[in-house]
């Protein structure tokens, strides 16, 4: 990307921009929250590509912590240095701190209710909803990645039998599967 298409593209205005937008990623982001984030970030604010945001996520999730935390801690940091590194953290963090407080203090004295209960499952189905469809819309990456689908379905299914069936450590599947991934991605980019 050139200079001039960076400096045309839309970007947070200041850091209080910064903190009032991850504040309302936070406020919509009800379990599957990169569906939202993506459709925020890329479709309506345009402050990352799609390729960008894909790239960005990727690196979000090998590092520790919750994943859109990681990112906003990155975008905020490539905005605005430390600072807006800091204000896009507490945009993340700050009302929707507050608001599972009075909601943990809500449910333990409504915790028994059917009404409660079968909300919650409601809930979990809708956020497994979003997370495939977010997963099938970061599918469009694949296209254009070096190795091949297959390796990458391979390599997914071994992850999953790891992790699901055999009950390995998520970290030594992470570095293991992800390594080999690498090291397969690395090899194909050489050629």
């Amino acid at each position: 990307m050139t200079v001039s298409q960076d400096a045309e593209r839309p970007r947070p205005q200041s850091l209080t921009d910064l903190f009032f937008s991850f504040t309302l990623l936070a406020l919509q982001g009800f379990g599957g929250v990169v569906a939202v984030v993506q459709r925020e970030l890329v479709d309506r604010k345009r402050w990352l590509t799609q390729d960008e945001f894909i790239e960005d996520w990727a690196v979000a999730q090998v590092m520790p912590g919750p994943n859109v935390v990681n990112l906003a801690l990155m975008i905020g940091g490539r905005y605005f240095g430390l600072p807006g590194a800091l204000s896009a953290l507490g945009g993340m963090l700050a009302i929707p701190l507050v608001i599972v407080i009075l909601l943990a203090m809500l449910h333990s004295h409504f915790a028994g209710h059917p009404g409660v209960d079968g909300a919650l499952r409601g809930m979990a189905a809708v956020s497994a909803g979003m997370i495939g469809a977010a997963g099938l819309r970061l599918s469009s990456a694949l296209a254009r990645h070096p190795m091949p689908l297959a390796w990458g379905v391979a390599l997914a299914a071994l992850a999953f039998v790891l992790v699901a069936l055999v009950q390995v450590p998520l970290l030594y599947v992470l570095f293991g599967v992800g390594g080999l991934g690498c090291v397969l991605t690395y090899r194909r980019l050489k050629r």
